[in-house]
Parts: structure tokens; C-alpha cells; sequence
């Protein structure tokens, strides 16, 4: 009888990466620099770009880390982690990875985490407004996420840049930006989600 149990604990243990479930949830949102260009550039013959295929230290594969895919099935995270979700474009080394690298670091009782990827590049904010596709599709993965039983514990969110040529999406940016956070907390049900927004200081 113990033997019996001993191997069911096993192999509970040495389950598919797929069938692993993370417990807390962050949601990666925005535009290019949220779905990764580092280490992508121009083939000086053919002017495509692509990806050095370098990982940094910080952005190395662990196995408390994982990622939902665009089928929505949970598998080891690693670079490029927007692959198939920025599709369109060439992807490469972003933020998520070296972040929550760094938070299993400095909390080692964390647990193991689960990124979900949504950022597109090249996206102005009035294209995540509610209603349209990428907000529908922020809500509709990080959901999905939900159902593992994990918690979310915050959003990532690098935007801003496409809202910079013309004036009048400038001048309208907060406000449309501080809708899209109200809309979103609010249908994810977390109104007080923390959300860490990275800023571009000025020249």
C-alpha cells in the first residue's frame, strides 16, 4: 500500500509542463518593447529583421516560470515570450522573463508564476480600448489563466511611444489610458489589481 502511494506521489510529481498550473498570474500588455525587440535587427543584405537568438542570464528559462501560449495551453516560458502572439512582427527579448526571474530571486517562496503575453507593437492606446480586439483579448487569456485556480498579481504594461506623433493622442492619452485601466479592472473583477507601468523619462 505504501509503495502504491509512494508511486502516485511521483508521479503527480513529474507531471506534463502542460499540466502544471502556476499560481500567481501577471498579465504582459502594450506595444513593442512590451513583446520584445531586444536583440532583433535588420539583416544588413536582406533588410529583415530577426533575433540574435542571445538570452541574457537574467532572462534564462526556470521551471517555475510559464507562459500561456495562443492556443491557451500553459508551457515553459522562455524568449521570445510573444512569439505567437506578436506574430507580425519579429520578436525578441522583453521584459517578462528577466521580471519574473528577479521576483522568484528575491521572494524564493513565491511560487511558481505564469505569464500571460498580449502585447502587439506598434499599438496606440485607443486600439486597447474595450471592445476592440486586443482588450477582448486581454480579458479572454487572462480569464483563461484564471481557471487554474492561479491568482493575478499584477499587469506589466509598456505603452506609449505610437501615442507621441500626433498632439491630439498625446494630449488625449491619460484619459484614455485611466478608461482602459477603470474597463479592465473591471471585468477582470480586481479593482485594486496593481498595474506597473513603465515610464519614458524626456529629453
Amino acid at each position: 500500500m505504501l509503495s502504491l502511494l509512494f508511486l502516485l506521489l511521483l508521479t503527480q510529481g513529474n507531471l506534463p509542463m502542460s499540466e502544471q498550473l502556476p499560481q500567481n498570474i501577471f498579465i504582459l500588455a502594450g506595444q513593442s518593447n512590451m513583446a520584445g525587440r531586444g536583440g532583433v535587427a535588420n539583416n544588413t543584405k536582406n533588410g529583415i529583421p530577426s533575433w540574435d537568438g542571445i538570452v541574457p542570464a537574467q532572462c534564462q528559462p526556470n521551471p517555475s516560470i510559464l507562459r500561456l501560449s495562443a492556443s491557451l495551453t500553459w508551457v515553459l516560458a522562455h524568449e521570445p515570450l510573444h512569439a505567437d502572439i506578436d506574430y507580425n512582427k519579429t520578436s525578441g527579448v522583453g521584459p517578462g522573463m528577466p521580471f519574473a526571474n528577479a521576483v522568484l530571486t528575491r521572494v524564493p517562496n513565491f511560487g511558481s508564476i505564469g505569464l500571460v503575453p498580449c502585447a502587439i507593437g506598434g499599438t496606440a492606446i485607443r486600439e486597447w480600448a474595450k471592445g476592440g480586439f486586443l482588450y477582448d483579448q486581454l480579458v479572454r487569456r487572462t480569464q483563461f489563466a484564471l481557471q487554474s485556480g492561479g491568482v493575478i498579481r499584477a499587469m506589466l504594461w509598456y505603452q506609449g511611444e505610437s501615442d507621441t506623433e500626433i498632439g491630439e493622442d498625446a494630449d488625449a492619452y491619460k484619459g484614455r489610458l485611466s478608461r482602459f485601466f477603470i474597463d479592465l479592472r473591471a471585468d477582470l473583477g480586481y479593482p485594486t489589481l496593481p498595474i506597473i507601468q513603465v515610464a519614458l523619462a524626456s529629453g
